[in-house]
């Protein structure tokens, strides 16, 4: 069911003002996943796990000194085709809200749905903070 796009524009601000870029179309996924470096890709919803935990706990994550190079978002449900791309690339089970981490396109981390289920904001941020830690990380 596609939602009113009115409804849903506060659910990609939350990630978009905090410069996600969104992946709105086949062509626009197919450009982030040629991408050398780190990414941190946002399958986002309109569900209660994506508003009270996802979303909150990914914008914290941000506030870490190492962090992906880049930050993509594709929406479930209205970007369709796209959200359909970025799954044949993650060769993940159908999971939204989930995150994604990419290096040089290529999945290192995965947090479905049913582990920000129940999950805090301050959960996800630590997960996704450890994680960052261990990928993210540069040579100087």
């Amino acid at each position: 069911m596609a939602y009113d796009p009115l409804i849903v524009q506060p659910m990609r601000e939350e990630l978009t003002r905090h410069g996600f870029q969104e992946l709105r179309s086949v062509e626009d996924v197919d450009n982030a996943m040629q991408k050398k470096g780190t990414a941190l890709l946002v399958i986002n919803s309109v569900c209660g796990c994506a508003a009270g935990s996802a979303r909150p706990g990914v914008v914290k994550s941000l506030e870490h000194t190492v962090k992906p190079e880049y930050l993509f978002t594709v929406f479930a449900g209205q970007d369709v085709e796209a959200t359909q791309k970025v799954r044949e690339y993650l060769q993940q089970p159908p999971s939204s809200p989930s995150v994604a981490i990419l290096k040089d396109g290529q999945l290192v981390g995965f947090l479905p749905r049913h582990n920000i289920e129940g999950a805090s904001a301050d959960m996800i941020a630590n997960a996704l903070i450890g994680a960052y830690d261990q990928i993210c990380v540069t040579a100087d």
